[in-house]
């Protein structure tokens, strides 16, 4: 027992096995696992450099949150007495750089509970700290006499480097978009309007999850949906099925404040409206920049649009004859097509993905790509018996570039999506340490249970793919201050990386690496289904992603102007984008799409965006071999690294040799044909 006990002491359970030899690891894995659970308790190990904090009980958790804000108090105060006349990089933006890498942590040690912890009261008292602390960030950021100091150092253009300069230009940015720069009167008025309009978004929030409205059907008409849908419904007194439709009501809410109070918090600010506001400080930078964006990407896909509707049109005059074909028959016809065209059984599939060969494979596929190695943690402390600690070497050097926590398996009182939270940000702390970042992967995927192998759904292994991408992202960022590390980046930028490796997932080499039979996982699956998988992926692509964008200029437009009706504007935009398809006569489709109202105002596109730049980033440095560890390391390197210290576009163009480019995308979409 102490034998086997040092030997994994040693080698900390490297994972980097998967094919047919992760059939020794797994089993190797599961005897490993049972020792885990007999063994006597020992001292819970730290984690050298990390100042993440878990198990908190809720009084602690308050407390630490009490503390933060006090540190916080103290050095604000600290900063804002400093002479303007004697300010310097050392005494305002050093110590205000250094508070953020330190605190930020214990603040994440205060929130993430809510979030994974099976206890009510943990997460009461973390939902309170996590108020306790918004509300001090809230004073912080309005705070004129740490503004005043900080803009006096500005003035000064006494810069350390180029990546000091970007963060004091980021502290001067972020105080004047809470309107430091305004008279008092006006900034007043900023700070009234910004409670009304976070009022407004709470009560919408509200709305919609109390709101059950419900629709009857009966089994015979819902026909067609599988058996799991069924189970998740309840049952009427006539024995029909409750149906919950969720209306999201975005239109009364757009009605209610009529998008004005936005536009005037912007034009406080200096904008011409809103969406100028919200876009300024994003990669697309200009709302012009977006139409064209938007409106190139619809134009390109025209063509093929064209042909995937008289596919659908010509399905449906076979089985309903001479009927108009409207919008709402798009995903019922597109689906049929689906089936007929593709043999692709999504429940058969899942045999195929074991939960613990896809991580295997996973991991595999991450280290090899970007030189890494991860290695589990023995003993660390974990807030629940299934989570597990890993630690992140560079391959060759050896370095310790972080750590993250998997937490991923399905537990009453947790987070229901797949998700990373960084819990401690990549900083150069003053003294020449580097703190390392930190993440915690969240998912709720199906657990091994005696004669139950855990299996995952294809769309599971894509998003699995698409998180780890964000958790290798957070780690590998090497920029100098917190603020720019990991995942705190331009939110038109963050989901590139992670959307070039989920392509991965529909690569016929990858696919065979992460797969295999249950009962015999050293039969991965077929070619034919690994062609299939990547042709329905690009199955009616263009005419679903016309529709998207519909919704991203409905929501452009109604940030860029006044006095919209939401309404007229969609029978408008819609026949023009949806190839004269009209709006379904009775309908509102704002309705449906709630981000318009909160969350993604302005910047709905942001997902297409992503989309079409991480196609050509994947088409242009990945397609025909994509574990090439030379570009691999290129892209840890070039596009991980950097953070957010530099502009996404330099970032992109640095990797690519060139700006980046629609046409990939465009293409890909051609590509696959039905």
């Amino acid at each position: 027992m102490k034998e086997s006990e040092g030997k994994h002491n040693r080698e900390r359970n490297l994972l980097a096995l998967t094919g047919a030899a992760a059939l020794l690891a797994l089993a190797a894995n599961l005897a490993f696992s049972a020792f885990n659970s007999h063994r006597k308790k020992t001292k819970k190990k730290d984690l050298p450099g990390s100042n993440v904090r878990v198990n908190l009980s809720p009084s602690e958790i308050l407390r630490l949150a009490d503390r933060i804000i006090a540190n916080s108090k103290a050095v604000h105060e600290k900063v804002a007495s400093v002479p303007l006349d004697k300010v310097s990089y050392v005494n305002v933006v050093s110590p205000l750089a250094e508070l953020e890498a330190e605190q930020f942590p214990l603040i994440q040690s205060c929130v993430f509970p809510k979030f994974v912890s099976t206890s009510d009261e943990v997460r009461k008292a973390s939902a309170e700290a996590e108020r306790r602390l918004d509300a001090h960030a809230l004073i912080c950021s309005v705070r004129e006499d740490v503004y005043l100091v900080i803009k006096a150092v500005a003035a000064r253009g006494e810069w350390t480097s180029a990546e000091a300069k970007c963060y004091i230009q980021s502290l001067v940015r972020e105080f004047e978009r809470n309107g430091l720069n305004l008279t008092v009167t006006k900034r007043e008025e900023v700070q009234r309007l910004r409670a009304q309009m976070d009022e407004l978004s709470l009560q919408y929030i509200k709305n919609l999850n109390e709101k059950s409205t419900f629709l009857l059907f009966s089994e015979a008409e819902l026909a067609g949906l599988p058996a799991e849908f069924f189970k998740g419904l309840d049952k009427a007194e006539n024995g029909k099925f409750k149906v919950n439709l969720r209306s999201n009501f975005v239109a009364a809410v757009l009605e209610l404040c009529k998008v004005q109070l936005r536009h005037k918090y912007a034009r406080l600010l200096g904008y011409s409206n809103y969406a100028d506001y919200a876009v300024d400080l994003r990669m697309a930078k200009t709302t012009s920049k977006v139409f064209e964006f938007l409106e190139d990407i619809s134009i390109n896909l025209t063509d093929l649009a064209t042909k995937e509707l008289n596919m659908l049109k010509d399905l449906k005059k076979k089985e309903e004859g001479e009927v108009p074909f409207g919008i709402e028959d798009l995903l019922y016809y597109a689906k049929r097509v689906e089936v007929q065209k593709f043999d692709i059984d999504f429940g058969a599939l899942k045999q195929y993905f074991p939960v613990n060969l896809v991580l295997s494979g996973v991991f595999k596929t991450f280290q090899d790509l970007f030189g890494l190695r991860f290695e589990e943690i023995l003993d660390a402390e974990v807030w629940h018996g299934d989570v597990r600690v890993f630690s992140v070497f560079d391959l060759s050097s050896r370095e310790l570039f972080g750590y993250f926590y998997q937490d991923i398996y399905a537990r009453e009182g947790k987070y229901g999506q797949t998700c990373v939270v960084a819990l401690q940000n990549g900083a150069l702390l003053s003294n020449g340490a580097r703190q390392v970042p930190v993440a915690l992967l969240i998912s709720q995927f199906e657990k091994d249970i005696s004669g139950h192998p855990g299996l995952l759904r294809f769309s599971e292994v894509v998003n699995l793919f698409h998180e780890f991408g964000h958790v290798v992202q957070h780690i590998c960022n090497r920029a100098s201050f917190a603020r720019f590390s990991g995942l705190r980046i331009d939110p038109d930028f963050v989901e590139i990386p992670a959307q070039v490796l989920e392509n991965l997932c529909y690569e016929s080499f990858v696919l065979k690496l992460i797969s295999g039979f249950h009962q015999d996982i050293t039969m991965p699956i077929k070619d034919d289904i690994c062609k299939s998988l990547k042709r329905w992926r690009h199955s009616f692509s263009a005419l679903k992603l016309k529709q998207e964008i519909l919704y991203c200029l409905f929501d452009q437009i109604i940030h860029s102007a006044d006095n919209i009706d939401v309404v007229e504007l969609f029978k408008h935009l819609h026949p023009k984008v949806m190839l004269g398809l009209p709006v379904l006569e009775g309908t509102n489709p704002a309705s449906c799409y709630p981000r318009s109202a909160i969350g993604y105002e302005a910047a709905c596109y942001s997902h297409i965006w992503s989309e079409v730049f991480a196609s050509d980033v994947f088409a242009s440095k990945f397609h025909g071999d994509p574990l090439n560890q030379y570009v691999g390391m290129q892209f840890r390197n070039k596009v991980f690294g950097p953070g957010g210290a530099k502009e996404p576009i330099e970032v992109l163009s640095d990797f690519l040799g060139r700006e980046p480019s629609i046409q990939a995308f465009v293409d890909s979409k051609s590509e696959y044909t039905l």
